[in-house]
């Protein structure tokens, strides 16, 4: 089979993406907003706080939860997601328990999509890709973002997981060539995860015009095939804003929430700060009706 035979394979199997995620992205489509993905480390500060949090997460309004399963060497990651990790481990926070704690939130919220974000070490750890997707099938997951996962030799993991019903979230950067944009298109279901700046994930002040540029340019490329979600450092409404005006379908808040969380651990006010700064973002997230 040759490289065209294969792009062809890929984007049918990659068609069969998660249904949640795909009806949530329908669902504000048609509202005219972006789709807020908020996002936590299972077992940060612990694993019960964890699921109070994606309560918290949900009530003001996230439409995605995104929960990272704690890694020792996140390569993809800053200063705040690296220390949150650290933590989690510390906690003694592995795979296991993070899928129970998915499996807990799928009881209560059946309709909300969650996916995991984790490395590839993690998936050949547990099993290998086909007993990692199952297991994460049963517990409620919807979809995987593996930031270290090669396109090129992803074909194993995009079939098993496709087959499964479960999306594949790969990543792009602004700089990516055209070329190659189009491989990561054809095989990413749920959406596609660009990335805003260059290095790893940590709350911004600003973002510069590339940023803007590389969106409508992904958005020419990926039409209506699959909705553009852009993050890295994105912590204000006025960043939700730039993004959904250069025309993103939605955005990532990560390191901000983690920030938030670790200045008030010991603050029995830590869940309204969230609470307050999710609202925020969810309000910017409707100013595409404006």
């Amino acid at each position: 089979m040759n490289t065209d035979e294969k792009e062809k394979g890929m984007a049918g199997i990659t068609e069969l993406s998660t249904k949640r995620i795909d009806a949530k992205f329908r669902i504000l489509s048609k509202k005219n907003a972006c789709a807020l993905i908020c996002y936590l480390v299972a077992g940060y500060p612990n694993i019960r706080m964890s699921e109070v949090l994606v309560d918290v997460l949900v009530k003001a309004g996230a439409d995605i939860i995104e929960i990272g399963i704690p890694f020792s060497d996140p390569i993809a990651d800053g200063p705040t997601i690296q220390g949150a990790y650290n933590d989690a481990l510390k906690n003694k926070v592995n795979p296991t328990k993070c899928l129970a704690l998915v499996a807990r939130l799928r009881k209560k919220y059946p309709d909300l999509p969650i996916i995991l974000m984790t490395y590839s070490n993690i998936v050949i750890r547990e099993g290998g890709v086909k007993r990692f997707v199952q297991r994460s099938k049963e517990s409620g997951v919807d979809g995987f973002i593996l930031p270290d996962m090669n396109i090129d030799e992803a074909h194993l993991y995009i079939k098993v997981a496709s087959e499964a019903g479960l999306a594949t979230v790969f990543l792009a950067s602004p700089n990516t060539k055209k070329i190659r944009l189009k491989s990561i298109i054809s095989k990413s279901s749920g959406f596609l995860y660009l990335i805003t700046v260059f290095g790893v994930t940590g709350a911004q002040k600003s973002f510069q015009n590339l940023t803007a540029h590389s969106i409508r340019r992904v958005k020419r490329l990926s039409g209506s095939k699959i909705p553009v979600v852009v993050g890295f450092g994105i912590s204000k409404p006025e960043h939700v804003r730039y993004m959904i005006n250069a025309g993103a379908d939605g955005v990532i808040i990560a390191s901000a929430i983690l920030d938030i969380i670790k200045s008030n651990l010991k603050s029995p006010t830590l869940g309204l700060k969230i609470k307050s700064f999710v609202e925020g973002m969810k309000t910017a997230c409707q100013s595409k009706n404006l």
